[in-house]
């Protein structure tokens, strides 16, 4: 999960008319009420989400906040277990690699059903044309739907992916072949993120006779467990059990993320039951969460990085002594006590501590404001000078509260002369002009999606990110780095590419282009009547498989 990305919620919908409810009737209800609506005996989750979705097209989308909505409606064709790392069949039942590794035949499964809405009524079972337009979309620059919602496909150009495809071809109805141009360990992987769900081309043609393309993504269709039937921006998304998905129809009925930002007011709604499982709990409320006899605390190592990021293409941390000047100033473990408190570890890597590669026996700079007032002068500031310092305004799974860091950063760095102006923006703006490169140090964060280093070291510092719009908001493009992390892409022995991405991660830390705060354990207060939610690496919040007492 994205969390860094940007994409562009224009046409994101104020209100969908979908599934036969009336939305100008229904946003007007309390949650309580929508709840009420439901068939007495139907089973009914709510989640207490923390945000609003950019959209509803998988292949833009940025954020986890996105990525849970999307996860319901859409399905790819292969998939990480549930709970795990492990890539299982999805809409793909079975497929086959080439000694080479640059061929996968991927043979699909019959008789899959897509959704309906108001709007539009499949007449015929998902097959080969809808996982091709999925991916042409993204990659075809002449494809009608390239530029429609956006043209920023920032997961699939920041993997390289338009470089590493040679050809994607229909074999038969059911089968299709996919030639890359080198080898990719990483590749099947990257085919079970988010952003890999499968539309209906079906659909998308229609749509775009209509003279409306915008709906596919708008109003959306697709084969997963949930389907959407409700919108309202800011206050819920509803969803209904599928009864034709592939899978087995979801063992719960109804399911409904009621949008609520504030950490603290998702955990009343928890204890009053008015939801069932919320995210990212405020740490000073973990205590009481864990005395409530109705609540069972989840919790894991979480497989992310909470980072502040230097424009390394700025004056003045275009150079390294700078930045290395910059992170002895800063004291990390004072932010995570003050912070974290007990949900986070300090940050030494670009990778977590769980991702198969860390570098252990590299060591963190230490705190030394003496030091860094020194190597500022040394690199011709000996009067420090003025920056700015971008903080995201929302709470995040690798960092619960950046507006409390960066005053403390603030703090410390004044001890060294460096004035830092404090600047946020809307979520969505945020991440949009820290991928533009607007700022001079901004922090943002990211939850591996696919549990590969590549995840992290590529799309967050490779040269493919670095690019406008691209995941890398540091800008870093640094050739050792680059030779180092792309060469690990071509070799599927872990044993060798972990040699790599060691060296890579040495690399990392002599050039500084981040501030590294922390890892925050990842958290998720559920109610006892919940049974079998499961946590996912990935920070995704699914509830395929989940049932209520």
């Amino acid at each position: 999960m994205i969390q860094t990305r940007p994409a562009a919620t224009s046409g994101a919908p104020q209100h969908a008319r979908l599934g036969g409810f009336k939305p100008t009737w229904l946003c007007s209800l309390a949650l309580p009420v929508l709840l009420a609506l439901s068939p007495v005996a139907a089973k009914t989750l709510v989640y207490c989400s923390e945000g609003s979705p950019e959209n509803f097209y998988p292949g833009i989308n940025t954020t986890g906040t996105s990525f849970d909505v999307n996860s319901q409606i859409y399905s790819r064709i292969v998939d990480f277990e549930r709970g795990g790392t492990k890539v299982v069949p999805g809409l793909a039942e079975r497929w086959t690699i080439s000694k080479d590794e640059t061929e996968y035949t991927f043979f699909l499964r019959k008789g899959v059903k897509f959704h309906t809405n108001k709007t539009f009524k499949p007449t015929r079972d998902f097959n080969a044309d809808d996982f091709i337009f999925s991916i042409e979309r993204q990659w075809k620059t002449n494809d009608p739907y390239f530029k429609v919602t956006s043209s920023n496909h920032s997961y699939f150009d920041d993997m390289g992916m338009p470089k590493l495809l040679k050809s994607v071809d229909k074999v038969d109805e059911y089968t299709v072949k996919i030639t890359l141009n080198q080898p990719a360990a990483p590749f099947l992987s990257n085919l079970a993120m988010e952003y890999a769900g499968v539309q209906s081309k079906e659909y998308a043609i229609a749509m775009l006779k209509a003279g409306t393309p915008e709906k596919l993504d708008q109003d959306p269709i697709g084969s997963g467990p949930f389907q959407m039937v409700q919108y309202q921006k800011d206050a819920l998304v509803r969803f209904k059990a599928f009864p034709a998905y592939y899978g087995g129809k979801a063992k719960i009925d109804d399911l409904i993320f009621a949008i609520t930002p504030d950490p603290s007011v998702r955990w009343a709604k928890l204890q009053k039951g008015e939801c069932h499982v919320m995210p990212y709990p405020n740490p000073a409320d973990l205590d009481a969460m864990r005395k409530d006899p109705n609540v069972v605390m989840l919790e894991q190592a979480g497989l992310n990085i909470g980072y502040l990021a230097y424009n390394t293409t700025k004056k003045p941390f275009d150079d390294v002594r700078v930045r290395k000047a910059i992170n002895m100033a800063i004291d990390k473990k004072a932010i995570v006590s003050a912070v974290y408190l007990s949900t986070g570890v300090a940050a030494t890597n670009p990778i977590p501590p769980t991702q198969w590669s860390y570098n252990k026996a590299i060591k963190d700079e230490a705190y030394d404001p003496v030091a860094a007032k020194k190597a500022l002068a040394a690199a011709g500031y000996p009067d420090g000078f003025t920056t700015d310092l971008w903080a995201m305004p929302v709470s995040r799974p690798y960092n619960p509260n950046a507006k409390r860091i960066a005053e403390l950063m603030q703090a410390d760095l004044a001890k060294i002369g460096v004035k830092a102006e404090i600047k946020s923006f809307e979520w969505g703006e945020y991440r949009k002009r820290m991928q533009n490169g607007e700022h001079q140090m901004g922090m943002m964060g990211w939850t591996g999606d696919n549990g590969d280093p590549d995840n992290f070291l590529n799309n967050l510092l490779g040269c493919n990110s670095a690019k406008t719009n691209g995941s890398n908001v540091a800008k870093f493009c640094y050739k050792p780095f680059e030779d180092l992390v792309q060469k690990a892409t071509v070799i599927s022995n872990s044993a060798e590419r972990t040699k790599l991405y060691e060296k890579a991660q040495v690399i990392f830390k002599e050039q500084a282009p981040w501030f590294t705060i922390a890892h925050a354990v990842q958290l998720a207060p559920v109610r006892k009547e919940v049974i079998d939610f499961k946590l996912s690496p990935f920070g995704r919040h699914t509830f395929y498989g989940v049932d209520m007492k």
